[in-house]
């Protein structure tokens, strides 16, 4: 599955020079967002999930991953998205964060940007607070604003229980 975002590149030695660490665009529903590709682990398709009843409902369940249990969360159900069945086949992104492993369900998964220190803008003030969280900063590439994940965000359910 891939997708063309429309992308600003570096496109002199110099802007190569001054560009931030590259991001994974990945598709969520109709929204764009930005993964450090320093973040990423592995992309992979889902097998099966064990359900994990009791927990945050952006927690899909359990998914084994080359042998290894980790913790599969929704990122359509963290941004408030139309859920997604979260089964298997769901594309999935493998990331530990804090010492555990998770797989964070996407739609789609495209290039990856290198992004130019002038695409950062400020916070779109209509951003509602709940959303704002998720983004950890904000590029304007080719007329759409995208926002780079705040994976810190994105794994914090503290404010879920």
């Amino acid at each position: 599955m891939s997708f063309e975002p429309s992308r600003t590149l570096s496109e002199t030695p110099q802007a190569a020079a001054n560009a931030l660490d590259g991001y994974f665009s990945i598709k969520v529903a109709d929204d764009v967002f930005g993964l450090s590709v320093t973040r990423v682990q592995t992309i992979f398709r889902i097998g099966s999930v064990t359900r994990a009843p009791g927990g945050p409902r952006d927690i899909v369940g359990l998914v084994n991953l080359r042998g290894k249990i980790v913790t599969a969360v929704s990122l359509r159900r963290r941004l408030g998205l139309r859920p997604e069945d979260g089964g298997a086949g769901s594309l999935a992104i493998g990331i530990e964060h804090g010492g555990e492993a998770f797989a964070l369900l996407v739609d789609e998964i495209g290039d990856v940007l290198s992004l130019a220190p002038d695409t950062a803008i400020a916070p779109p003030p209509h951003i509602a607070r709940g959303r704002a969280k998720f983004a950890a900063a904000y590029h304007r590439i080719a007329g759409r604003i995208m926002p780079l994940l705040n994976i810190d965000a994105v794994f914090d359910f503290s404010e879920d229980s």
